[in-house]
């Protein structure tokens, strides 16, 4: 008999990293999976769209027999050497498809008559996601967190990181959370960004952590969003709020959206391409918050952001967008800020500089 992967093995699986293959088609696969996870589907999108056509009109037989005809010969051959060479080498590996039928099933066969025997998980893709969502509930409800907020350009993500007790929703959610908040590389699918959520609080429990510390954030993190029960727990959860001052403040903005995003964009597009992507990105950004800031406010904006690319780029200085950067925190930034932690000042449990918050999260004062 074939081995199976229990539902009383999930956990184990996710907190020892298993590698695992997918089954499933591409683009089931694009719309969530899992860490440490390769696509090496039995079906391409097409394969399936056929197979699955045929099982509505003509039933499961001659679904599977389709099935047969499509992935046979050298097709077979090549995707079958693929999932040998991913045993080879991981030999700990698993495979799964959606249910963990007849695709995990098939190629679990056809890798045993190759000499390998590699386990399959018993309800494939949809119950490893139960699993998650089951667990994301009961650590919400178990753990203890606390909310670290603080003004934009405060460093709070920079601060949380050198908490052992801390997880990075924006880090996991590959954006800053802001306007100018993207990233040149892409960000999760919301199914992969609440998957590895739940792997990370699995970690912190696992770790002994009982309080998580996590920054303050929207409900949206760029397009990712945090998952309703969890936002529920940190709404009612106590706030310590990160005071720093708008010079410091001033110099983390240039960091993070000047220097930091440019050397990205450089990183991948090279230096012209990455100047003109980098430029048009801070041009973008800017137009997002127009109707919030008002015609007067966003062209003194333009203006001074125009100017400052274009010194940037001639001399290479990139003081000049510290004239755009400043305002853009006063007139934006500030009191959105502002209006929003007044309506959570009962929560604030305490309130200090970068040294006195970290003193306080680990429990120091």
């Amino acid at each position: 008999m074939l081995p199976i992967i229990e539902a009383s093995q999930f956990r184990r699986l996710f907190l020892d990293n298993v590698p695992m293959m997918d089954m499933r088609a591409p683009i089931e696969f694009s719309k969530g999976s899992f860490p440490n996870v390769v696509s090496l589907p039995l079906m391409t999108d097409s394969e399936r769209q056929k197979v699955g056509t045929c099982y509505k009109r003509d039933g499961q037989e001659a679904a599977i027999k389709l099935g047969h005809q499509l992935v046979r010969g050298e097709t077979k051959k090549q995707r079958l050497d693929r999932w040998l060479a991913f045993s080879n080498e991981h030999p700990d590996g698993i495979l799964y498809c959606f249910r963990g039928g007849l695709r995990s099933t098939t190629v679990q066969t056809w890798m045993a008559e190759a000499g390998v025997n590699m386990p399959r998980i018993e309800g494939g893709y949809k119950a490893l996601r139960q699993f998650l969502l089951n667990e994301l509930e009961r650590l919400t409800d178990t753990l203890n967190f606390v909310v670290v907020a603080g003004h934009t350009g405060s460093a709070k993500t920079v601060l949380i990181n050198r908490l052992a007790n801390s997880i990075d929703l924006e880090g996991l959610a590959n954006h800053r959370g802001s306007s100018f908040g993207r990233h040149i590389t892409p960000q999760p699918s919301q199914i992969d960004f609440e998957n590895n959520l739940t792997i990370a609080l699995m970690r912190a429990e696992q770790a002994g952590h009982t309080t998580i510390v996590l920054e303050d954030e929207s409900q949206l993190i760029g397009r990712c969003a945090i998952p309703n029960v969890l936002r529920s727990k940190l709404q009612a959860s106590p706030l310590v709020e990160l005071q720093i001052e708008h010079s410091q403040r001033q110099v983390q903005i240039h960091r993070e959206y000047v220097t930091g995003q440019l050397s990205s964009f450089y990183d991948f597009l090279g230096q012209d391409e990455g100047f003109s992507a980098f430029a048009s990105f801070l041009s973008v950004s800017l137009s997002k918050i127009n109707r919030r800031l008002g015609d007067v406010r966003y062209l003194q904006l333009k203006q001074a952001m125009d100017n400052a690319l274009q010194i940037h780029q001639t001399s290479g200085d990139s003081d000049a967008h510290y004239d755009w950067i400043a305002p853009l925190l006063t007139w934006y930034y500030d009191p959105m800020y502002s209006y929003q932690i007044e309506k959570k000042r009962d929560r604030v449990v305490f309130e200090g500089g970068e040294q006195q918050i970290l003193a306080y999260l680990k429990g120091e004062l």
